[in-house]
């Protein structure tokens, strides 16, 4: 890997990748250009789907039982693929705020959210949200009441969460469009949550 003319050695990961990437182009399981494509395709994502999901959920009681029941079908039930995984979705209540990290690595709804933040990724996050939340959220900006419960939910490789935040006041009246405009990835993480204006 080349930068600024300098030669950088592979880390760990980004050798296994290559490898990896060679050896199914080898042997014929994939093209180099379905490859490309497939990463275009995962750069491409935005937390849109999320925010959609989101907001449906905050004017239709039927789909929010079934987002909470079974996230995975739900979000199939809207039209969105969610690949071999199960999709946990929780609820920010006003006596409860729900949080999601990944610790080994960097599990995250990608289907809903898009790419995860540098952030999200960080040792620094990964290891002090379970550790302590309330100090990690309040550096995002967000203090909650110490009466507020915090649950900490982690990632696995077949497992993804997603927080359900709590419909702001105010926002009666607004359609699923407007709704979605206010729903922001950090909200879908618990690391933030929707202003109505």
């Amino acid at each position: 890997m080349k930068d600024s003319g300098n030669y950088q050695p592979y880390n760990y990961f980004q050798l296994m990748e290559v490898s990896l990437r060679e050896l199914l182009v080898e042997k014929g399981i994939v093209t180099e250009a379905q490859v490309a494509a497939a990463v275009q395709e995962m750069r491409e994502r935005t937390p849109e789907l999320g925010a959609r999901v989101v907001a449906r959920a905050w004017v239709d009681p039927a789909f929010k039982a079934g987002l909470l029941a079974d996230g995975t079908r739900a979000c199939e039930e809207l039209g969105i693929e969610v690949p071999s995984l199960k999709l946990v979705v929780v609820e920010n209540t006003a006596s409860v705020h729900n949080m999601v990290v990944c610790t080994l690595c960097s599990c995250y709804p990608r289907m809903l959210l898009g790419i995860p933040p540098e952030w999200y990724k960080s040792r620094n996050y990964r290891s002090r949200a379970v550790r302590e939340p309330r100090e990690v959220l309040a550096e995002f900006g967000l203090v909650l009441d110490e009466g507020t419960n915090i649950r900490v939910h982690d990632s696995t490789a077949d497992m993804r969460y997603l927080v359900l935040p709590m419909r702001p006041r105010g926002t009666e009246g607004w359609d699923e469009k407007q709704l979605a405009s206010i729903v922001t990835r950090d909200c879908m993480i618990g690391v933030a949550v929707p202003a109505s204006s």
